[in-house]
Parts: C-alpha cells; sequence; structure tokens
C-alpha cells in the first residue's frame, strides 16, 4: 500500500513538474515572441544597424527585403488573406503612400521626427533619407578643378568613351533622376534638357543595370565619370573617388511607417522612433554613406554638409515606360 502510495506521489510530482516546465516554456516562448519586430524593407546594407538595435534593446527586429516590382502585392496579399507580418514597412514614398490609400498605415505622431522638415511627414508616413544621385569620378583620371561644374558639362565631348551610368531605358531610378533634371530647373527649358541628352549619348556611355555597378569601373580606372550615388565614396573606400560639386543633387525620397494593426505594435513604434532618430541615421550616413533628414547628420564626404540635396518626384509605371522608351532611342548605340 505505502508502494502505491509512493508511486502515485512520484507520478503526481512528474505530472506538475512537466505542467510547470511546460507553462514555462510557454511563457518563454511567448515573451520572445512578444519582443520580435518585423520590418518590410529594400533599403540595403543595413544590417549592422538592426543588430546594434537588438544587442542593445532586447528587440529582435526581422528584416524581410521586398523588391520594389512585388512590395505592394505582397502586402496586400498578406492583407487580404488577414495575415499580415509586417509591424513596419520602409520603402519608396509612392509605393506607401499606395498602401496608405488601402488603409495599411497607421498614423502614428513620431516624437523623433520633430526637427525635420514639414515636407518629411505626411499622415504618418515619414521621409528619412534621400536616395541622391550625382556625378562620381576617379580622382587619379580627373583631377578636382576639371570635374564637371554643372550638369551640362557631361555633354562636353571630352567625356567621349568616359562615362558610366545606369541604362536610361530601364532603371527607373535614373529615368527618374533625368526626369528630374528637367522638372528642377536644372535647364531653362525642355529644348536645352534634350540637346543635353542627346549631347550626353553622343559620349557613347557605357551602360550598367543599375547603381550597384557603377562603382566598379571607376575605380578600375576603366572609366573616369559617373552617373551614380555618391554614397559610394563611403561604402567603397578607399578606392579613388570623389563627386562633383554640381548643385543641386538630386534624389528619390526614402519612407517609413507603421502599418495598422501591427501585430507588435509597441516595438515597432519603438523601433521607428530609433530609426528616426539621431543614433540610426547617424550609423546610415556614417557607415552606409546614405544622405538622411535628421538635423545636422550628414555622410562623411567632404562639402556634403553644404550641398542641397533635394527630393524629386517619383514617376508612375506608365511614366516610366514612356520615358525608358524615348530615353532607347535617343541613347541607342
Amino acid at each position: 500500500m505505502k508502494l502505491k502510495k509512493t508511486i502515485l506521489v512520484i507520478a503526481l510530482f512528474l505530472v506538475v513538474t512537466g505542467l510547470l516546465f511546460a507553462a514555462g516554456r510557454g511563457e518563454k516562448a511567448e515573451e520572445a515572441a512578444s519582443k520580435k519586430v518585423s520590418l518590410y524593407a529594400n533599403i540595403t546594407a543595413i544590417e549592422p544597424i538592426l543588430e546594434h538595435y537588438n544587442n542593445t534593446t532586447g528587440w529582435d527586429v526581422e528584416y524581410t527585403r521586398l523588391a520594389t516590382t512585388r512590395y505592394v502585392s505582397t502586402i496586400l496579399t498578406e492583407v487580404d488573406a488577414g495575415k499580415l507580418t509586417a509591424d513596419i514597412v520602409q520603402g519608396p514614398l509612392p509605393i506607401l503612400e499606395i498602401l496608405r490609400e488601402q488603409g495599411v498605415l497607421a498614423n502614428y505622431n513620431a516624437k523623433a521626427a520633430e526637427g525635420y522638415p514639414d515636407w518629411a511627414k505626411k499622415d504618418g508616413i515619414y521621409l528619412f533619407g534621400i536616395e541622391y544621385v550625382g556625378l562620381i569620378y576617379n580622382t587619379n583620371l580627373v583631377k578636382a578643378e576639371d570635374a564637371p561644374k554643372r550638369y551640362h558639362d557631361l555633354a562636353d565631348p571630352k567625356w567621349k568613351g568616359q562615362i558610366v551610368m545606369a541604362d536610361p531605358a530601364s532603371h527607373a531610378t535614373t529615368i527618374s533622376w533625368l526626369v528630374g533634371l528637367l522638372e528642377n530647373g536644372i535647364f531653362a527649358s525642355e529644348a536645352e534638357w534634350r540637346n543635353w541628352l542627346r549631347g550626353l549619348a553622343a559620349n557613347d556611355p557605357m551602360f550598367v543595370a543599375s547603381f550597384g555597378p557603377t562603382p566598379a569601373p571607376l575605380a578600375s580606372g576603366e572609366k573616369a565619370i559617373g552617373i551614380s550615388m555618391p554614397k559610394y565614396i563611403v561604402t567603397h573606400a578607399p578606392a579613388p573617388l570623389d563627386y562633383a560639386k554640381t548643385s543641386p543633387i538630386l534624389g528619390s525620397p526614402r519612407a517609413m511607417a507603421l502599418t495598422k494593426g501591427a501585430p507588435n505594435p509597441k516595438g515597432a513604434e519603438e523601433f521607428l522612433e530609433f530609426w528616426l532618430g539621431t543614433d540610426a541615421a547617424s550609423m546610415l550616413a556614417n557607415d552606409v554613406g546614405e544622405y538622411v533628414l535628421a538635423p545636422g547628420v550628414y555622410p562623411p564626404i567632404a562639402g556634403f554638409d553644404k550641398m542641397e540635396v533635394i527630393p524629386i518626384r517619383e514617376l508612375s509605371d506608365e511614366e516610366i515606360q514612356k520615358w525608358g522608351l524615348e530615353f532607347e532611342k535617343i541613347f541607342a548605340k
């Protein structure tokens, strides 16, 4: 009888211990899940910033990179299925504006954005930087005094065979940038702009698929100058690269927002406040070479604190297609 009681006590002990262990494990799993934040984005080279945030705050920001072409469709598919996992989204401004129109975004008032320009705050969408494009060159081949002083100078025959750029017939950002030069008054008239385009085409530029491959032929000395991103001066250091002081420098705005009904709204809010704050902005500028809108923060490129950098209008898909076909004719080899 005593033996049966002993066995029963042991069995009960094991059951209770197992339940407590399972409950504790469940609580830990729930706690871990509550510390996860899901970020959908299409900005590159930010992993060190996310690692810093995770290590210093205890949050676990999971980064899912979405291509611009499938960004909206991916998120709206998740929304329709009632399975949106993104707490926070980052992407080109037009994409976030579409998501806002579809009721996906929350109208959160970020304290960290108080010093930002008014045009950078759009009903819960925050512009935190500009994907800036300019003229960069190989300092071993081009002296600073000989670098272009105006965008017009790229049509000078002295640059024939010495230019690299993303294909203006297919690269959306380059198409938007070229049109932005016209729309922002860099050229006095459309006729002058078109004449410049023909002069640039006559200089037989080397075409690559996107901005990413543009620094390599410059760093190697294969080409002397490129329509590219000055941030590569930082990310490709110590390559012999500098930028032409053409002003203003134009670029596409980068934006971020919280999702409505985010799985982890507290974590999303804290991360957005961090991202818009000086610490994250300084890392984006110093480590990635980004041009950010946080007051007083600039990429570590000589003279950039004095450069005017302005956002260009994002073209619609129809406009991209229209101008791409037109530029294809102008730049036909």
